[in-house]
């Protein structure tokens, strides 16, 4: 007796299709799994006898065969317990085969018959959708998450009798549905604002102009000055997430695990603050079987590395390719997987091991050999990679004593997306959304310059000694603030402003 069970796995952020045959033979009683199965898979066979069991029905005592085809891709994870019941249960002709093919389906068994969630269902809908079927059988707690897919039937199920009766026609499922323009239409006010922050208006200019142009930004002050309250409220000025970018989001935390039962859509962009002992795996992926890192699940939105000079200097260097490429490749013996990773980077530091230096009003007590240490960890070539340099001072007692009342975020933000509306028409017929990710093609056509801003970006250059991917960076920042201007044109007073938020380059940052 031989039954076929239509499943899916999770490679990277992508499902590809399973099938689960199922072979009942006369012979000792055995179950055997192949098909380059992983241990959480092989443990199958004891929670799929027991669920059967404990469910009402008969666990045949022959030899029972699953094969998981392609038998060249990696089978991991929990999804293949029901698909192996459903079978068994086919294969002993209490389910009618004919009507199983016709639906993907996934989901964890616990021993008394009940269907638990399992990572991964987004994208394996949307498989199922690819590959035309009726529709996906999913863990009742998955099943928002997996209804986001239109054109096509999401069926939670909570055990596995409910799937069994709906196979054999004694019950329907109600398929689960999402109303996807009532999730971006719920209330996202966040419960930060920038009205909060007092002073530092220079530095809030600076963030709008990242936010308005998905900059990269690294703030330098004393501890106490407003660093890390700053970098919390910058995804308050962001443009609002798209459909495009919420799937994508999704369907990385998917992968992981984290969206929450009650979530079937992440329609804000994340934040994600890693703590500065983080891995190097854990900031860029990886593991036996490679899962995505913080520069992932900060896709679309903002990576906060604070403390940045108390991170580990190798766990720093590793930034540099999705900074540059937008994606991460963990290679592997068996595989190599590609996350994606466009996220903006927003770091904080202090200018020195005591934090001080440079502050009139507090004594620095750290040696010049001391500061250079702290500061080396920061390499020139991550630092080039980093757009805008602000530098953060204390705050004046007038400013926190002010009764003014400050820009709110909304406010900003408005500005900040009639700029990403500009960039959004201009780069409208290429694969990129914003200023800083222009490659040296789009310069020469979006970045001219007159004679006077070549001859202040020369000056500049050379009293600087900046590099050539600094000397891109200005005229990218440059032209992110003519978009805030709503001007075509890039003139010498973008390019002074531009040439500002490179203050901290290498050259001047270590001396």
């Amino acid at each position: 007796m031989l039954a076929k069970v239509l499943s899916s796995v999770v490679i990277g952020i992508d499902a590809y299709l399973v099938e689960v045959e199922v072979d009942i033979s006369p012979g000792l009683p055995t179950f055997t799994t192949v098909g380059l199965p992983e241990a959480s898979v092989k443990e199958s066979k004891e929670r799929v006898k027991a669920a059967i069991n404990n469910s009402g029905y008969a666990f045949p005592d022959d030899r029972i065969t699953v094969n998981l085809a392609p038998a060249h891709i990696k089978k991991e994870g929990t999804g293949f317990d029901l698909p192996m019941a459903l079978g068994i249960l086919a294969a002993t002709e209490i389910i009618p085969q004919e009507i199983i093919s016709k639906y993907l389906i996934l989901g964890e068994l616990s021993l008394d018959g009940r269907i638990k969630p399992v990572n991964g269902s987004l994208p394996m809908a949307l498989a199922a959708k690819k590959a035309a079927y009726e529709g996906i059988i999913v863990p009742y707690d998955n099943g928002p998450e997996a209804g986001v897919v239109g054109d096509i039937a999401v069926l939670p199920v909570k055990t596995l009798s409910q799937v069994v009766d709906f196979f054999r026609g004694f019950s329907q499922i109600k398929p689960t549905k999402i109303d996807i323009s009532a999730l971006f239409e719920k209330d996202h006010t966040s419960e930060v604002d920038f009205s909060e922050v007092l002073g530092q208006e220079h530095v809030k200019r600076a963030m709008e102009v990242a936010a308005a142009g998905g900059h990269n930004l690294i703030m330098i002050g004393p501890p106490g000055s407003g660093k890390t309250m700053l970098s919390k409220r910058l995804p308050t000025i962001l443009p609002p997430i798209t459909f495009e970018e919420a799937m994508e989001t999704t369907k990385i935390f998917s992968v992981v695990g984290m969206v929450d039962k009650h979530q079937a859509l992440i329609t804000r962009r994340p934040f994600r603050a890693p703590h500065h002992t983080i891995s190097d795996a854990g900031l860029i992926g990886g593991g036996h079987i490679p899962r995505p890192g913080e520069v992932s699940l900060a896709h679309n939105g903002v990576l906060f590395l604070d403390e940045l000079s108390e991170f580990k200097k190798h766990v720093l260097e590793v930034l540099r390719q999705p900074l540059e490429d937008l994606k991460v490749t963990i290679s592997r013996a068996t595989s190599t997987i590609t996350y994606p990773a466009g996220f903006m980077l927003v770091a904080a530091m202090n200018p020195c091991p005591c934090g001080y230096f440079s502050d009139p009003k507090h004594e620095c007590r750290c040696s010049p050999q001391q500061i250079y240490r702290y500061r080396s960890k920061i390499s020139g070539p991550l630092l080039d990679r980093i757009d805008i340099h602000v530098e953060v001072p204390a705050v004046p007692y007038k400013d926190l004593m002010s009764e003014a009342c400050a820009e709110s975020s909304e406010r900003i933000r408005q500005r900040v997306s009639k700029a990403r509306a500009i960039q959004s028409e201009r780069f409208a017929r290429t694969k990129i959304y914003c200023n800083a990710q222009m490659s040296s093609r789009h310069l020469r056509k979006y970045c001219k310059i007159d004679q006077a801003s070549c001859s202040l970006l020369e000056s500049a250059i050379d009293k600087l000694g900046l590099s050539a991917r600094a000397y891109n960076r200005i005229l990218k920042i440059a032209r992110t603030l003519a978009d805030l201007e709503g001007q075509s044109d890039i003139n010498v007073d973008h390019i002074s402003e531009a040439v500002q938020y490179r203050n901290l380059d290498r050259s001047r940052l270590l001396n």
